[in-house]
């Protein structure tokens, strides 16, 4: 039975993390903290790179910049916290802090599912219309659909945070989880959550799937045609798009997963989440742009002027 009369606000959530034994703890923090030191200094080394090299100047580079800054700002959400607790026997979040979790998550997030598509929209135009390309995917359109991924990443996020902040809060306060989300903390709400669980299902789960979907159909379409065929970079090119398809599956799988189904709490919740929030941040650059010949070479390059310029 749902608390209509709520006299006592929650001030704060208790997460009950991933496991309660401490060596399992202390283990999880170790591989956790690797993997954070990791992540941080290759998409560093990423954005340094494309940004300080001349011949990086393309869309596609431009928006593998945009993608490691993203992965850079997401990664700075959850697993700080997730290392603290992890590391501490005080597994408490504020209030706030618990909201600001959901908003930064969700915008940075849709932010970057839609990024995945404007690389697609670029793709789409480099293969099928490769003499209209510098006109079509300009600076100025690069700029602006950087600014759109930004704008309806943060429309999205606020769709979910602005009822979420209104529903009351009176206890229990305990999360099972080690970060704070929308599937969880709705049911902690002290009032009737139907409408609103319905409205993040079709805001969460339902754009996440027909985006998916989307791009999907796009990158089928394009790996047709360039199967089809008979330029000389058809390899490269089709190696592009696979590798773009196996990063859509990373990114949406865990997505659609925990947003495109009921509020319930399922067996593989944890595990799936982990996935979501600290893994696959780590997965963008190894697989995605560290592939890229020409970001390899540019990185071993100025590697090598930083050390001449050490040893002089």
């Amino acid at each position: 039975m749902r608390r209509e009369n709520c006299t006592t606000m929650v001030k704060e959530f208790v997460l009950l993390g991933l496991s309660q034994t401490r060596e399992i703890q202390l283990c999880l923090f170790f591989l956790f903290l690797f993997i954070d030191s990791l992540l941080l200094p290759v998409n560093i080394l990423i954005i340094l790179t494309i940004w300080s090299n001349p011949r990086l100047r393309s869309p596609m580079f431009f928006f593998l910049g945009n993608l490691a800054f993203l992965d850079l700002c997401y990664c700075a959400i959850t697993p700080p916290k997730m290392l603290a607790d992890l590391y501490s026997r005080q597994k408490a979040i504020s209030y706030w802090g618990c909201m600001a979790q959901i908003f930064f998550l969700h915008w940075l997030g849709a932010a970057e599912f839609l990024l995945l598509i404007g690389m697609a929209f670029d793709r789409y135009v480099a293969i099928c219309h490769p003499l209209r390309y510098g006109n079509v995917v300009s600076k100025g359109v690069c700029w602006s659909l950087i600014a759109s991924v930004w704008l309806l990443g943060l429309m999205h996020s606020l769709i979910q945070f602005i009822p979420i902040i209104h529903l009351p809060f009176c206890g229990p306060n305990r999360l099972d989880n080690f970060f704070c989300d929308i599937n969880q903390i709705i049911k902690l709400a002290c009032t009737d959550t139907y409408a609103l669980e319905f409205v993040m299902f079709v805001n969460s789960g339902l754009a996440t799937l027909m985006c998916f979907i989307l791009l999907l159909l796009s990158y089928g379409a394009l790996l047709a045609k360039v199967r089809s065929s008979s330029t000389k970079g058809k390899r490269k090119t089709a190696s592009t798009c696979v590798t773009h398809i196996i990063i859509v599956f990373i990114m949406f799988a865990p997505a659609i997963y925990m947003y495109c189904r009921p509020f319930q709490d399922f067996p593989l919740d944890k595990i799936v989440a982990i996935f979501h929030t600290v893994v696959f941040p780590l997965m963008n650059p190894m697989v995605y742009t560290l592939r890229n010949n020409e970001i390899k070479l540019a990185i071993r390059k100025m590697v090598t002027k930083h050390k001449i310029w050490g040893r002089e």
